[in-house]
């Protein structure tokens, strides 16, 4: 007859092999059956916590994970790693300079005092680390001022001693199997690290050094980024100041008040009147771009009264227009709602949206500037009777430097920036903004503006 205890712990070994680690496992004396009996529940209790271990874990690493620069991702893992590992204070530390030099990055404590912090470095060579590298293991020492009596040159054991820590947990980063920095875990108390598992420890160093060595490639992008565009505003700036004095001699020139001119150059000096207002313009939309890529797009908002906003737009574009015997219409509601919005930025989306009209429109067409309500707001918009965008090309239209098949109809210039300004100008504004376009039907540009 089979022992009805061994059926009972097969279903308990079943459950635990799905998941279901609390179970009834019926113990009665201290037979050898029974001992098997203890080990299973004993077992139930460590799978459980392993399972809740890995379960934090992976929680904790996808929300991590979600970080893309460098700081924001240590912020989330000093905010996050507490269920998984206890610790008053973490330190971040990148190589440099081929696997000499180890310099702080980054470091938050509980503790009111912070020696090692950004910018400190240490040489590897003599290092106690090198072996932390050499083993790929992380490092525990549960009591550091017992460590540091040992080893008395050891400066960073020091200052960590001197800011409160007590016990240390340092986890080698490797990332495609190439050592890129460490993190350190430190306690305020003795002995924080004894009980705690160097496995687990060494699953954790291998994703956060996956995760940090993704956002330490994204932030040095974002800070090429934001040299970049430092660079593109200092240039532009420059630019702009002979290109303006060189622009108001010729518009003398050209306006007879240095005296008459032959026709020959008379007609050289409209040439070169053109040629430097395209590029007075490409300076200024290089200006545009540079403060708004740096986040110093500044917006005055002030009440607009829109229904007299468009009827001058409108009457500044007619002008344009009739150069190609176009027409500008107005197509607005009775009474329009007095909108919050800066009204030179909007004034240059809108002037941007109709030039680009006449440009790519033909002869005789024309453009329609309107606003209606919509549900989000209001919505303003400009439609031509021109050439449309290829279905595949739409989405390049907001895009840097976002070419098109396209090209304008009397083979006016552009700088390929304006609608992309625009999508930035619009956003500051809370709005948003596209395009609606029948390749050989003309196009519809609209942006939404919040009623504030």
């Amino acid at each position: 007859m089979v022992d009805d205890r061994i059926i009972h712990y097969r279903d308990a070994a079943r459950a635990m092999a799905q998941g279901r680690f609390q179970v009834a496992i019926p113990v009665r004396g201290l037979d050898e059956v029974d001992q098997l009996g203890l080990a299973l529940v004993e077992l139930g209790e460590t799978l459980e916590r392993k399972f809740e271990e890995i379960s934090s874990l992976a929680q904790v690493t996808e929300q991590i994970n979600a970080g893309i620069l460098l700081e924001e991702v240590l912020e989330k893992v000093y905010a996050s790693f507490r269920p998984i590992i206890p610790y008053d204070r973490i330190g971040f530390a990148l190589l440099e300079d081929n696997g000499l030099i180890l310099r702080a990055r980054w470091a938050r404590s509980e503790s009111s005092i912070l020696k090692i912090n950004r910018g400190y470095a240490a040489r590897m060579e003599g290092s106690s680390l090198l072996e932390i590298l050499q083993t790929g293991r992380p490092r525990i020492l549960n009591d550091l001022e017992t460590y540091l009596a040992s080893h008395p040159k050891s400066e960073s054991t020091r200052l960590i001693v001197e800011e409160g820590m007590r016990s240390s947990l340092t986890c080698p980063l490797l990332a495609v199997g190439k050592p890129v920095g460490f993190m350190f875990f430190s306690s305020a108390r003795v002995g924080t690290y004894a009980d705690l598992h160097v496995a687990l420890f060494t699953q954790i160093a291998g994703q956060l050094a996956m995760i940090l060595e993704k956002s330490k490639l994204y932030q040095q992008l974002h800070d090429l980024n934001q040299l970049k565009n430092r660079f593109l505003g200092m240039a532009a700036h420059d630019l702009r100041h002979p290109i303006t004095v060189m622009q108001g001699y010729l518009d003398m020139l050209v306006a007879g008040v240095l005296g008459p001119m032959p026709t020959n150059q008379a007609r050289v000096m409209r040439v070169l009147q053109g040629a430097s207002e395209t590029m007075l313009s490409m300076v200024n939309d290089l200006l545009d771009v540079s403060s708004i890529e740096s986040g110093n797009l500044e917006l005055r908002f002030e009440a607009v009264a829109l229904d007299a906003f468009m009827e001058e737009i409108q009457g500044e574009s007619a002008l344009l227009a009739q150069g190609k015997q176009q027409t500008v219409a107005l197509e607005i509601p009775a009474e329009l709602p007095s909108l919050q919005m800066d009204p030179q930025r909007i004034h240059q989306v809108l002037t941007n949206l109709v030039t680009n009209a006449i440009k790519f429109s033909h002869a005789g067409t024309t453009i329609t500037l309107g606003a209606l309500p919509d549900s989000r707001g209001l919505r303003i918009f400009v439609k031509d009777q021109g050439q449309g965008i290829p279905r595949a090309e739409l989405a390049k239209a907001f895009t840097e430097f976002g070419r098109l098949s396209v090209r304008p109809t009397a083979g006016e210039s552009s700088t390929g920036l304006g609608l992309a300004i625009a999508k930035r100008i619009v956003e500051a504004h809370g709005g948003r903004i596209w395009v609606e376009s029948v390749e050989g039907q003309g196009s519809t540009f609209s942006f939404v503006l919040p009623i504030r």
